[in-house]
C-alpha cells in the first residue's frame, strides 16, 4: 500500500523524463540541451531529488499562456476617458533637478 504522502506517477510521464543528476547536468549541459530539443524535457536531480528540468525553447512557449493582443488604437479607443481633460496648459521643460524627467512649466504662458 502507497502511503498517503507521495505522489503518484504516471508511468507514462516518467518514461518521458530523462534524469540526470547535477554534476553530470553540468558536465554535459550541451548534451542536455541537445536531448531537451529533440527527445523532451530533461530532469535535472540534486541529492536525488528533482530540482529543475530542462525544456526546449519551443516547449516553453507552448506553455505560456496565450498573448491576448489588441491594435494599439482599439485599446485606445476601448479606454472610457468622456470628460478627461488632456490638454496640457503650459510648457514641457526638461526637470534640471531630476534628469530624465520634466516638467509643466504654466509661467511661460502660450507659445506664439
Amino acid at each position: 500500500m502507497q502511503s498517503p504522502t507521495k505522489r503518484r506517477r504516471r508511468p507514462d510521464a516518467v518514461k518521458a523524463y530523462r534524469g540526470w543528476k547535477l554534476q553530470d547536468a553540468k558536465a554535459r549541459f550541451s548534451e542536455v540541451v541537445r536531448r531537451a530539443q529533440s527527445e523532451g524535457p530533461q530532469r535535472v536531480t540534486v541529492r536525488g531529488r528533482d530540482a529543475v528540468v530542462v525544456i526546449s525553447a519551443e516547449e516553453f512557449e507552448r506553455l505560456l499562456p496565450e498573448k491576448r493582443r489588441i491594435p494599439f488604437v482599439r485599446f485606445m479607443e476601448s479606454l472610457y476617458v468622456e470628460g478627461l481633460d488632456l490638454s496640457i496648459g503650459g510648457t514641457i521643460v526638461p526637470n534640471v533637478a531630476t534628469p530624465g524627467t520634466y516638467t509643466v512649466n504654466s509661467d511661460c504662458g502660450e507659445p506664439a
